[in-house]
């Protein structure tokens, strides 16, 4: 049996402006030129250069009251007509609309692919169908870092199913060790120790006695060079001279453990950061500026609002003439929201830089990373009063240039470790701790996580083992076995 009722609920929706401004606070500078571009394309209503009219502010408001009363009354164009509930792609932004943004043909860097590379240089190895067929499925069973980790049997049962291809496990070995032999080296290898293996034959040319010991080291003392056992290779190479060991060791180290993640696509980019805030120190009194990219001119077209005040002395009561005010009308409001949107951002980022800054300034004067006072986004909230959303989405994509070096806004947000004096200090602090106490240890005898934890707790660091080790591998530095030397 079906009933009707009413039911009062309070829901809480984001306006095209609050999406607007969210969406333009998080897009770095580096992004923010692309992004004014996009939208000066798609609204003729936007465009670049200082508003000319600026000065004269009682023109503003003559305007603004036209806008206001061609809005009003029944004969006039409403805001519903063209803007409905949930629908705001008259204001196209990245990311919004029907999903068209996901196609769009976006500039790709020209380079060449780890895979590209690859298949180059198999097509001058002058191979057979069935070969070439092989170097094919093999180069594409590439991984990023540049090994191949599938099992030959499986790559020749993938070439049976896949492409009606009957091969051997033999005839696969024997292209892949052709295909071991091109750049980069190393390039093609099953695990780490074949790996080097491969890079050592390259630079072997039958004279360098340290290129000899270091591939005799990784095919015969293999286990004990991964745990560093330095005595236990001394004893199967039947040698007492540590030189012997430690010159051939030092060559090894220089390898490459990942060939494939120095190429083309598969590499890790260049990331070249442009800041957003530039932080000068004049004497002792520190000068917060934005990037100039992120203040940029921009206006509402003259001949836009022109055509609305046209509209206000013409016939309201033509059809054709309210459809095309209602489209110039879509396009001031949008560009109107985008300026606007512009200036909230500027206004954003200085406030919340200045407040990071408030917080951690004896570190913005000095460049001292012990001086960085436990700060999380909550502490910047509560300062500038605004959503810790609005903090993480600032702080999350910006930088700033200081005198001492490019930050990310998110370098100086780190939790807290208690003292024995009751207050409390930056975790960075302790990692610098950690790494001076480590860079000075006797490498001969490295200090354990429970040392370290010991010699924190002694200078007053209230902190666990576990938290150490934590510590420690943040900072990329291996446990003490791995890094005694001899």
């Amino acid at each position: 049996m079906q009933k009707l009722g009413l039911n009062q609920s309070l829901q809480q929706k984001l306006s095209p402006q609050q999406i607007q401004f969210i969406k333009l606070l998080q897009v770095p500078t580096a992004e923010l030129e692309g992004r004014i571009e996009e939208e000066l394309e798609i609204n003729p209503a936007l465009e670049e250069g200082e508003d000319q009219e600026k000065p004269d502010e009682s023109n503003n408001e003559a305007e603004a009251e036209d806008f206001k009363e061609s809005s009003s009354g029944d004969d006039e164009v409403d805001i519903k007509d063209y803007l409905q509930d949930d629908d705001y792609s008259g204001y196209k932004m990245q990311g919004d609309g029907d999903g068209d943004e996901e196609s769009r043909e976006m500039p790709i860097p020209m380079s060449s692919s780890l895979h590209e590379q690859l298949m180059s240089q198999l097509d001058f190895l002058g191979l057979d169908e069935m070969q070439y067929a092989i170097g094919k499925q093999l180069v594409g069973s590439i991984e990023s870092d540049g090994y191949i980790r599938r099992e030959l049997d499986s790559i020749v049962n993938d070439m049976a199913f896949s492409q009606g291809i009957e091969t051997t496990a033999e005839e696969v070995e024997a292209v892949l060790k052709r295909i071991q032999t091109f750049d980069p080296p190393g390039i093609a290898a099953r695990n780490l120790q074949e790996c080097l293996l491969l890079q050592l034959d390259r630079m072997d040319n039958g004279h360098d006695i340290d290129v000899a010991v270091a591939k005799k080291i990784i095919s015969e003392c293999y286990e004990e060079f991964t745990k560093k056992h330095y005595q236990k290779i001394q004893k199967k190479l039947d040698t007492e001279d540590e030189d012997f060991v430690r010159d051939a060791m030092e060559l090894i180290i220089k390898l490459n453990p990942k060939p494939g993640g120095g190429s083309g696509q598969n590499a890790t980019k260049n990331q070249y950061i442009i800041p957003d805030y530039i932080l000068t120190n004049d004497n002792g009194k520190l000068e917060l500026t934005l990037n100039s990219r992120n203040a940029p001119d921009l206006r509402i077209s003259r001949s836009y609002t022109d055509m609305f005040k046209a509209y206000d002395k013409s016939n309201k009561k033509d059809k054709k003439l309210k459809d095309a005010v209602s489209f110039v009308k879509q396009k001031l409001d949008a560009a109107k929201w985008f300026i606007d949107a512009i200036k909230q951002r500027q206004q954003t980022l200085l406030k919340t830089m200045k407040a990071i800054i408030d917080f951690q300034y004896d570190f913005f004067l000095e460049g001292d990373e012990t001086k960085l006072r436990p700060m999380i986004l909550k502490d910047i909230a509560n300062m500038i009063n605004m959503d810790i959303s609005t903090v993480s989405r600032v702080a999350s994509s910006k930088a700033i240039q200081t005198d001492f070096g490019i930050y990310p806004l998110k370098y100086f947000f780190s939790e807290g470790i208690a003292t024995d004096s009751g207050e409390e200090v930056s975790s960075r602090e302790v990692k610098q701790i950690i790494k001076d106490i480590i860079d000075s240890e006797d490498k001969d005898k490295p200090f354990s996580d429970d040392k370290l934890e010991t010699i924190l707790n002694e200078r007053g660091y209230n902190i666990a083992r576990r938290t150490v080790a934590k510590y420690r591998e943040q900072l990329n530095i291996p446990v003490a076995r791995l890094r005694k030397e001899m």
